[in-house]
Formats: structure tokens, sequence, C-alpha cells
């Protein structure tokens, strides 16, 4: 990323005083440089979701870049975590939704009759918002996903996982202890060790910080930014200033419909992280980040 001119921090600091979101620090030694050139890792073009007769999305296109961390933030009820479970075809587990418009990942349409959810869900693997470690042992944990998809769980497998979820260097005497016994803040790396053990390209996290404490939230922002060299990661988040700390792009969702008696979120506003919270070009991005709804 490169250094921003002075007018520019400037008018970033003025817009995002009133949240005190602070704009994110970037450490050159480990954050990826912005390419353009690179084909998005999700297109999504016109997207429309349902639930039943209910609907929960409409018209939303935003492409999703690769090896970057993209936030999805808004009000709630605004559809981002309906749209991230849309990703890896996690709605299906749904009775009676249905997906209409275009969602392509890396060029191959996510709804075509062909494609096969669970092998899906694999390459696009999913942090849920409480951390929910299986009811075994922290070695467990890891390889029976392994063992499902075919992969060898070999103690230098585990162990790789582990420094890759920063996680190896506290549990290492201790692998075959239960889960359960992990802080949640462990629990929750321990969750994303096992999202990377079965080798996914994507890693989607809808609201993986909201029941960690500050120091444990800080942790989990650490390991994104050095995952995001290996995986593409998106990120549904209630707290603007995570956003700012972590991401590279930030896609704002809101809620439309109502003069309608309806309500079903919509895509408001997408773009770099720091020029949509320094110079928002939708009025309701502004007035989400200012603090006056949502």
């Amino acid at each position: 990323m490169t250094d921003q001119p002075a007018a520019s921090q400037s008018a970033w600091s003025a817009a995002t005083a009133e949240v005190q979101v602070a704009p994110p620090e970037v450490s050159a030694q480990r954050w990826p440089i912005h390419r353009t050139d690179v084909a998005p890792a999700f297109r999504a073009s016109d997207l429309d979701f349902y639930y039943g007769d209910t609907q929960a999305l409409q018209g939303v296109s935003l492409d999703i870049r690769q090896n970057e961390i993209t936030a999805l933030i808004g009000p709630s009820g605004c559809g981002k975590s309906t749209f991230l479970r849309c990703l890896n075809r996690m709605n299906d587990l749904i009775p009676g939704t249905r997906v209409d418009g275009q969602l392509h990942f890396h060029g191959e349409d996510l709804y075509a009759s062909y494609v096969d959810a669970v092998d899906l869900r694999r390459r696009i693997g999913m942090v849920f918002q409480k951390p929910n470690p299986f009811p075994k042992s922290i070695r467990d944990n890891l390889t029976f996903g392994m063992k499902v998809n075919g992969i060898k769980p070999t103690d230098e497998r585990v162990e790789a996982v582990l420094r890759k979820a920063s996680l190896w260097d506290e549990v290492k005497d201790k692998l075959n202890r239960d889960a359960f016994a992990l802080s949640g803040g462990q629990q929750q790396r321990l969750c994303i060790a096992r999202a990377i053990a079965v080798e996914p390209e994507v890693i989607l996290m809808d609201e993986p910080c909201s029941a960690l404490d500050p120091i444990s939230t800080l942790a989990i922002e650490d390991l994104m930014k050095d995952l995001v060299r290996q995986y593409t990661i998106v990120i549904v988040t209630h707290n603007m200033q995570q956003a700012a700390r972590v991401s590279h792009r930030t896609a704002f969702f809101t809620v439309a419909g109502l003069e309608q008696g309806q309500r079903y979120g919509v895509l408001a506003e997408d773009g770099e992280t720091e020029a949509l919270f320094s110079a928002p070009k939708d009025p309701r991005t502004q007035d989400y980040i200012t603090g006056r709804f949502g």
C-alpha cells in the first residue's frame, strides 16, 4: 500500500473522528501489495436472495478480490451475513431459500447444477460468530476434517496448521486435551485452524470477534493479516474500527424497501477501505459511519 498525501490523511482523520475509527495500521512486512490486474475471486451480479417468499437481498453486484480482506459492514438486518453465506452456499441448508442473479467463483457459476456444494464448502471455509470447536481433543478437531477430505492427518500437518493459526506455541504440549479447555480466543483460533486444515482457498468469517475480549480480538485481527498472504478473506463485522484496521476493501450494506412495506438488504457502496471511510460516495454510507443511524 502506498503512502497517502497529507491532505488525504487529514480528510481520513476528520471524517472518522466522530466514530473514533482509526485508519488501518499497515505493516509493510506482512501486508500484501494491492493489485488491480487480478481477476476477482468472487463476482456477484444483480444477486437477489429469498427466504421463501421473503426477499433478503436485492440487486447485489460486488467483486471480491483474491488475497485481500474484504469487510462487509452495515446495520442489523441488512443481509450482510446472508450474502456471506451465499458465497459457499451455506444458505442451501435452509429449506425454501432461493437465489436469482449470478454469483461466480473464479469464473465458475457457484449455483450451477453440477457444482458439488460439499466440495465447495471445503474450498470456501467458514468461521462463525461464536467459537464452535468439536467436543473432541485439539488434535481431533484438526484431523477429523483432514480424514473426511482425504488428507493424511500427520503430526507435521497438525503442527503446520496450528502454526498458521498462531496457536502452536500455546497448545503443543496439550494436543490431546479437550478443545473446550481452551479460552474463547484460543477456541476461535482453533476453529480457524480447523477451517484451513482442509486446504481451502477462501476463509469466510461471520463476526468472528464479537464474543471475544479486546486482546483476543487483536490476536484474531493479526492472524487475518498473516493469513491473507495465502487466502482470500471475507469478514462480516459490526465494528467499523475493525473494518478500518484489517480490511483492504469494505462493502456497506443497508436496508431498503421500507417505504413499500418491505425490508431487504442492498449494497449501497463498496471500495477501498480508506476511501470509503474518508470520502463515501453514498449519503447512506456517510450517515452510517458518522453514527446517524445503525
